[in-house]
C-alpha cells in the first residue's frame, strides 16, 4: 500500500457537490492525512465532477492536466456525476488512476488502499449501475465559507427530458427528520451562523411518506446554535404554500430568499420539458410570497434553446418574467446531453440563437436585480460577512441576500451587523453604512 500525506480537492458544479467534497475530505483528514490546496503538490487529487453542461465534463480533462504538470507523480481520482456517467470515458484521460461512481465515492480510502503503483495505462473503474444505487449518505461542508451545505435529499425521480441527473444520481432519497436534524447539530456545534438546505430535488423530502419537507424545516427551526437557514433550489410544484408561509411568517429562522426554477415561461415547452406545473402555478407561487413579504428575493432558472423552442415561445418566456416580481435569473443555455430524450423532440435551436436569446435573458437579470435592489435602498438589514477581501473592501449577504459591501474589519468576518443600505455600486452591490455593532468574533 502507497503512503499518502497530503490530498487536494475540486469541486465542479452545485451546492451538494460541495456538502459531499467536505465530507469526503473529513474522511481523509481524520486518516491522518493533511488537505492542501490544489498547488502544494499533494500526493492525492480528488476531483469531484458534474455533468449539468458540456463545459464541465471539458473542465475536468482540464483539471487532470493542471494536477499532473503539478505533480505527475499524483494519483488522480475522479468523482461525481461525470464519473458515474461515463466512467469508462473518464478512464481513458491519461493521468487518471481511479474512477469512483456514485456508490463508491464515500469508500475513497478503501480503494486508494488497493492501489500498488499509478496507472500507467487506463483508470480502475468501481461503480455499478445506477438502479444499485440506494442508500443516502449524510454530508454537510464546514472550514471553506462562513455557511454550511447541509445535504438533505439526494437522487430525483422526475426525469425531465433535458436532465441526467437521475441517471448520475438515482432515485430520490433522504434520511428521517430525526437523522438530519443530528446532522445539524453537529453543525451547530463549529462556529458556522448560517446553513444552506441542499440536495437534487429537496421538495421531494419523504417522497409522499408520513415525513416531508414542511416537517423537517419545522424540527430544524428548533435547532439551537444556528441562526440562519436558507433554503436552496425549490420544484414551484412541492413548495406549498405551508412551506413559504411557514419560512416567511413563524419561522425564527429561515430567511426571506427562494430559488424557483421556471426553466420556460411557456406552456408547451414545460410539457415537452416534462416538468410537473404550469406557469400559472408559478406566478401564485411568486404572488404568494411578496403578499407575505414584499422584501423577499426570489431567484429563477431558466433555460434557453430548449429543442423546438420557437422564437415566439422563447417571447412567452422573456414577458412571463418581466411581469414576474423576481429578483435575478440563473440563465442556462441548453446543450445536448447523451442518454436524454430531450434532443428527438423537438428541431435542435441553432447555437447563435441560443447564444442570443441568453444575452436577453442576461440584460433581463440585470434590470431586475437593479429594480430589486432600489427598492431595498433605506432598509436596515442584518450582514453575515465573509472573509473574502478585495481592494480594502469585505462582503456578506443580507437575511434576503443581497450582496453587501464595507471597509473590512477583521472582527466582522463570521459576524452579523446591523445595517442599513444606502445604494448601489456599479456593480450591483450594495453599500452599507453601520448602525449597530451585533457581534465580534
Amino acid at each position: 500500500m502507497i503512503q499518502y500525506k497530503k490530498v487536494a480537492f475540486y469541486t465542479l458544479g452545485c451546492k451538494l457537490n460541495f456538502s459531499e467534497t467536505s465530507t469526503i475530505s473529513r474522511l481523509f483528514e481524520e486518516s491522518g492525512m493533511a488537505k492542501v490546496d490544489f498547488e502544494d503538490r499533494p500526493d492525492i487529487y480528488v476531483i469531484n465532477t458534474c455533468s449539468v453542461t458540456e463545459n464541465a465534463d471539458k473542465k475536468c480533462k482540464q483539471l487532470v492536466k493542471k494536477a499532473l504538470k503539478i505533480n505527475p507523480e499524483a494519483f488522480v481520482c475522479i468523482v461525481g456525476c461525470f464519473a458515474q456517467l461515463k466512467p469508462e470515458e473518464i478512464g481513458k484521460i491519461p493521468g487518471v488512476d481511479l474512477v469512483l461512481g456514485a456508490n463508491e465515492k464515500f469508500n475513497i480510502l478503501e480503494h486508494l488502499e488497493k492501489l500498488e503503483e499509478k496507472q500507467e495505462k487506463e483508470a480502475i473503474l468501481a461503480f455499478e449501475n445506477i438502479k444499485a444505487t440506494t442508500e443516502f449518505v449524510p454530508a454537510f461542508s464546514i472550514g471553506d465559507r462562513t455557511r454550511s451545505f447541509l445535504k438533505i435529499q439526494d437522487g430525483c425521480d422526475y426525469f425531465c427530458t433535458f436532465c441526467t441527473i437521475p441517471l448520475a444520481r438515482g432515485k430520490s432519497r433522504n434520511a428521517s427528520i430525526e437523522a438530519t436534524v443530528l446532522e445539524a447539530e453537529k453543525i451547530a456545534k463549529t462556529n458556522i451562523k448560517e446553513v444552506v438546505l441542499t440536495g437534487v430535488n429537496i421538495g421531494d423530502f419523504g417522497q409522499g411518506g408520513a415525513e416531508n419537507f414542511e416537517g423537517l424545516i419545522r424540527q430544524l427551526d428548533q435547532v439551537e446554535g444556528i441562526e440562519r437557514y436558507r433554503i436552496s433550489s425549490i420544484e414551484p410544484n412541492l413548495l406549498s404554500n405551508e412551506i413559504i408561509h411557514f419560512s416567511l411568517s413563524d419561522s425564527k429562522k429561515f430567511v426571506p430568499h427562494f430559488h424557483i426554477p421556471l426553466q420556460s415561461g411557456s406552456n408547451r415547452v414545460l410539457q415537452t420539458m416534462r416538468r410537473k406545473y404550469e406557469r400559472e402555478l408559478y406566478a401564485e407561487r411568486v404572488a404568494y410570497i411578496k403578499q407575505l413579504n414584499p422584501d423577499c428575493c426570489i431567484g429563477v432558472d431558466v433555460i434557453v434553446g430548449f429543442p423546438g423552442e420557437t422564437d415566439a415561445e422563447f417571447m412567452e418566456t422573456i414577458d412571463f418574467l418581466k411581469d414576474l416580481e423576481v429578483s435575478y435569473l440563473h440563465v442556462f443555455t441548453y446543450s445536448e446531453r447523451v442518454n436524454t430524450s430531450a434532443m428527438k423532440l423537438g428541431e435542435a435551436v441553432p447555437m447563435s440563437v441560443r447564444k442570443e436569446r441568453s444575452q436577453m435573458l442576461h440584460i433581463l437579470s440585470d434590470k431586475k436585480k437593479r429594480a430589486f435592489y432600489e427598492t431595498q435602498v433605506g432598509k436596515f438589514k442584518t450582514v453575515l460577512f465573509e472573509a473574502d477581501e478585495e481592494n480594502g473592501m469585505m462582503f456578506g449577504f443580507t437575511e434576503n441576500y443581497i450582496k453587501v459591501k464595507m471597509p473590512f474589519n477583521s472582527s466582522w468576518v463570521n459576524t452579523f451587523q446591523k445595517i442599513q443600505l444606502t445604494e448601489i455600486d456599479r456593480d450591483q452591490v450594495m453599500k452599507a453604512e453601520l448602525i449597530e455593532e451585533l457581534a465580534k468574533s
